[in-house]
């Protein structure tokens, strides 16, 4: 399949028929190259909470809820574009309201307009100390045409047990957003780990640029990036494709998911297979004194 993951912009919304606009032009030129799955970032969907207008976009607690409100209709207009383009669309995550506290929340949407539901699981400083997001259900592989897909929101992918939670999965798609260089890396340098350990295709999306208005995003550094492992079939380097930081465009790759299937069967090293080998062998290290 070929995959798309968006290095994505937030934009001051006027009317919901631009941001029905804005995301039919994003999906029309993915899908219009080939693109069957689409991967947008972390937080893309806190531009909806300037459709309530700047005051409550730049409010902390009432932009959550603001974009809360609107998911359900979001999801709608994923929905369609879905069945439209006959194509799979990880849509941008968003606040969502639970009983106690917003959850940071994805959405798988497929062209039969099925709707997969994952949660972040841990969250950052900035989510917890200062926004008070909780983490929410726990993850899911979702067994799909096109393969098996799982999804690590940014910081998730930057644990290892975690990422083997999704051992099965062929796919592991990582919305994100970041607002430095250092973050970036962060995230980049997980989902290439994840791709290594699990011998799976990791994709990673990005916010992109200003969003002033914004206390929580402020400026994004990022770009689209499509992970392997580095193994028999697969680029040396683990990268199949990488976009150019903070340009606003969609990065492709064309995936084989036969050959996931082929280094994890027999690859020229067998990290999946071999996770095992390590119990036994996690406890803290013995300390040795050497002067």
């Amino acid at each position: 399949m070929k995959i798309a993951t968006a290095a994505y912009p937030l934009d001051i919304l006027t009317s919901w028929a631009q941001y029905e606009d804005k995301l039919a032009k994003w999906v029309g030129q993915a899908a219009g190259q080939g693109a069957e799955l689409l991967v947008f970032p972390e937080y893309g969907a806190m531009e909806l909470a300037t459709l309530d207008g700047m005051d409550v976009a730049g409010d902390l607690e009432k932009s959550m809820f603001a974009v809360s409100d609107r998911l359900a209709d979001a999801d709608a207009v994923h929905v369609r574009l879905a069945a439209e383009y006959d194509v799979h669309i990880v849509a941008a995550s968003a606040p969502a309201a639970t009983e106690t506290r917003p959850v940071n929340r994805a959405r798988l949407i497929t062209p039969t307009g099925q709707i997969g539901v994952q949660d972040k699981q841990i969250m950052t400083r900035f989510e917890e100390e200062v926004w008070d997001v909780v983490p929410g259900n726990p993850l899911q592989m979702f067994d799909t045409t096109l393969g098996k897909i799982g999804i690590l929101i940014c910081y998730d992918s930057e644990f290892p047990l975690l990422g083997r939670a999704l051992t099965d999965c062929d796919v592991i798609c990582v919305p994100s957003v970041t607002e430095t260089l250092a973050g970036y890396w962060r995230v980049r340098i997980g989902s290439m780990a994840r791709a290594l350990e699990n011998q799976c295709i990791t994709a990673m999306s990005s916010v992109v640029g200003a969003a002033d208005w914004s206390e929580a995003l402020g400026n994004s550094f990022g770009a689209g990036g499509i992970y392997c492992p580095p193994d028999r079939g697969f680029p040396d380097t683990g990268v199949l494709a990488a976009g150019v930081l903070n340009d606003p465009v969609w990065t492709f790759a064309e995936v084989d998911l036969a050959q996931v299937a082929e280094v994890r069967r027999d690859g020229i090293v067998l990290n999946r297979k071999h996770w095992d080998h390590q119990i036994g062998r996690e406890a803290p290290a013995a300390g040795v004194r050497l002067r």
